[in-house]
């Protein structure tokens, strides 16, 4: 039998503050993102915070008025980052078998140690209080779906084993939604067919459940059924990079096409430059957009030839938004992504009509360019189109926000 651990560190972000700032300590913390650029919602938020009903996702002013005496502070990603490298280092002190679920949280495969699962537990959960600082919930089961239920079944600092003798009776009286990727919409969908908790996802057939809803379905009644056979990866996998891409909340409404180009130009300067450095082409452009009203719309297209130019997916993505974009509905935000990624030496299926002597005067330019931004920065040179970037935040002009789009 398998032995997985699931290690979740409470609070997070609002514990390495208080970490850092020891007068933060046993307070009601929210982490928040910058209110002047609209970024304004909780990022995460204390245990005491979170008592007095502030949720993630919530604009600070709301957490204001729900915790009158709440702190905001900023956040600081450099500090998340090095206290998430220091608990992987606990982590590896028991397992090379660490696996990574967002910084905060890690699967521990402990299978073939002499030591029992509990006791590794036990014994980490001490470590990172006594190193650290810091708290964590861990998980400890025989599958990796049930070692992450059980790390979020008790917090904070605590450790819950599922075991094969005892997961129906603590499991299966769950709601549905508490199971792994059961998100909002499939519990909802579960709902409406009379399936509320766990158990009953395991009751219905698995014929019915894949044929009602696909993969997804059969996933999850293997899940509910405790027969998650997923193994925990080494902690030297690399997986690669399925996608690119850049996002913005901007800092005032976008109303006309033009303004929305020369942040779809902005967004995607980094995505060349990323792709070169990955030795990655993209044979997709993705667009993602989300107007005031909170709506999101979606759009890609498949390219005929795979790029890793910059200027060629900000003109394709800008085609996409003439094409699709209702001009009835006000922009607010904006995301760009390069998607089905391949090796830039894959072959290639040659056309009689496209330009491949501008492709390849395009990347020897590129080439150049990227020595430049090596040498004096990122922002050394831009496309003209981008000078004027009156809709981005002001810090973050002449750059691109790294990663997901903020909401």
């Amino acid at each position: 039998m398998r032995h997985i651990l699931h290690s979740d560190a409470n609070c997070f972000y609002a514990s390495v503050e208080a970490v850092l700032n020891p007068d933060l300590r046993d307070k009601a913390v929210a982490v928040c993102g910058s209110e002047e650029d609209r970024h304004g919602i909780v990022l995460a938020k204390s245990e005491k915070a979170k008592k007095a009903g502030v949720t993630t996702g919530m604009p600070c002013w709301q957490a204001r008025e729900k915790c009158p005496d709440i702190i905001i502070v900023k956040p600081h990603f450099e500090y998340y980052s090095k206290f998430s490298k220091y608990l992987h280092e606990i982590y590896q002190r028991y397992t090379d078998y660490v696996e990574p679920f967002g910084l905060d949280e890690c699967w521990l495969d402990v299978t073939k140690s002499l030591k029992k699962p509990m006791e590794i537990a036990e014994e980490i959960r001490q470590a990172v209080k006594d190193e650290l600082g810091l708290t964590v919930s861990i998980g400890v089961s025989f599958n990796k779906v049930f070692a992450k239920l059980g790390s979020d079944l008790k917090k904070p600092d605590a450790i819950t084993e599922i075991s094969e003798e005892n997961f129906k009776s603590k499991v299966w009286g769950l709601p549905c939604g508490d199971l792994l990727y059961c998100g909002r919409a499939m519990a909802e969908k579960l709902n409406r067919i009379g399936v509320k908790t766990i158990g009953q996802i395991a009751e219905l057939s698995h014929e019915y459940m894949m044929k009602k809803f696909g993969k997804a379905g059969s996933d999850l009644w293997i899940y509910a059924s405790g027969l998650d056979k997923s193994e925990v990866a080494h902690k030297d996998h690399y997986e690669p990079a399925k996608s690119v891409g850049h996002g913005i909340t901007c800092v005032a409404d976008i109303r006309r096409l033009d303004e929305a180009y020369k942040v779809i130009y902005a967004l995607s300067q980094d995505i060349g430059y990323k792709l070169r450095a990955m030795k990655l082409k993209a044979r997709g452009v993705s667009l993602g957009i989300k107007y005031k009203d909170l709506s999101y719309q979606g759009y890609q297209i498949k390219l005929e030839n795979p790029t890793q130019d910059e200027g060629f997916i900000a003109k394709t993505a800008c085609e996409m938004l003439k094409a699709k974009h209702d001009p009835m509905h006000i922009i607010r935000a904006l995301t760009i992504t390069a998607i089905n990624l391949e090796n830039e030496n894959a072959n290639e299926q040659i056309s009689m009509f496209f330009d491949y002597e501008s492709r390849d005067k395009r990347e020897k330019l590129n080439k150049v360019l990227d020595l430049i931004k090596s040498e004096y920065g990122k922002d050394a040179i831009r496309p003209a189109i981008i000078l004027d970037e009156d809709k981005m935040p002001k810090k973050e002009q002449g750059k691109v926000l790294p990663g997901k789009m903020h909401k």
